[in-house]
């Protein structure tokens, strides 16, 4: 499917190859486009199929994996990497890995959303297990708005940070209202590679991540949240990674990997750069990062 969209007085055109489509999913591309039409009336959207990385997608939440694979597939998507976050997410990641070789490439970390007391040694064992199988420790972190008390998920992150330190393995970390205590742990954990996912933390922060050679990564929400906006217009393009966070809510759109294409073309508007440029750049930033053959 290729689509095409732009404006002229306000009006929308919609051009849609359906050769293929079914009627689900000619249903489906028109919900995922209607928000953009309702919110950014006035933007032009275009979608040219430059090859761009979803670097973090939680396919195992997804109804229909291999139907999302497919579909990036087919729009030009180079690769996924696919995030766990607890023992049953990282298992079914690994799965799913599994059965793309060298297109989807796995993570395997423990969210402190999903942090228990009970789960927690055993979760540690299964990520230093197999995470030689992987491109990443991730999605782990910190979050000071989760239930889980703050001195707990430090102490698990420490333990993390040591084991992606021993396997050589950069952190795709979750840093929610913690931007800083986080980025801090990470430097003194003396970690080469760590991506700060869903970037929208302090201004200030930007360069100091930038200079140690770290990664912030954007999504989808550059449509709407102004925190993501300000944040993501600063980052060097070199320190930077596109991602959708699948199968994440904006608003009207349920993100698949596909929609990494809408990220790419935020960012562009955000720091005004040709599209062209962005996806050469953040797909030379994953490769590097996530130790990805080209």
């Amino acid at each position: 499917m290729s689509i095409f969209i732009s404006t002229k007085n306000d009006d929308w055109f919609v051009f849609i190859w359906l050769s293929h489509l079914n009627l689900a999913q000619f249903r489906q591309t028109l919900a995922n486009l209607i928000p953009f039409g309702i919110k950014n009336h006035r933007r032009k959207v275009e979608t040219p199929l430059l090859p761009v990385i979803d670097t973090h997608a939680h396919l195992d939440e997804l109804p229909d994996p291999d139907a999302a694979i497919r579909e990036a597939k087919e729009a030009s998507i180079l690769a996924i990497i696919a995030v766990g976050q607890d023992i049953s997410s990282n298992k079914k990641t690994l799965e799913i890995a599994s059965r793309y070789p060298g297109f989807v490439f796995p993570a395997v970390g423990y969210h402190p959303w999903r942090i228990t007391e009970e789960s927690t040694d055993e979760t540690l064992a299964q990520i230093d297990a197999n995470l030689d199988g992987c491109v990443a420790l991730g999605e782990v972190g910190l979050d000071y708005k989760a239930k889980v008390k703050k001195k707990i998920q430090k102490a698990i992150f420490h333990e993390i940070l040591a084991i992606a330190q021993r396997h050589d393995k950069p952190v795709i970390v979750h840093c929610r209202y913690s931007h800083k205590t986080a980025y801090n742990m990470v430097k003194e954990a003396g970690l080469k590679k760590a991506v700060f996912h869903w970037y929208s933390g302090p201004l200030d922060l930007v360069s100091l991540i930038a200079a140690d050679g770290y990664y912030m990564s954007a999504t989808p929400a550059l449509l709407y949240n102004p925190y993501h906006e300000r944040a993501i217009a600063s980052v060097p393009l070199s320190s930077l990674l596109l991602e959708t966070d699948t199968p994440v809510q904006y608003q009207q759109l349920a993100a698949r990997p596909v929609h990494v294409r809408l990220t790419l073309q935020e960012v562009a508007r955000v720091k005004q750069i040709p599209a062209e440029q962005i996806a050469a750049q953040t797909t030379r930033n994953a490769r590097e990062c996530f130790g990805l053959q080209s």
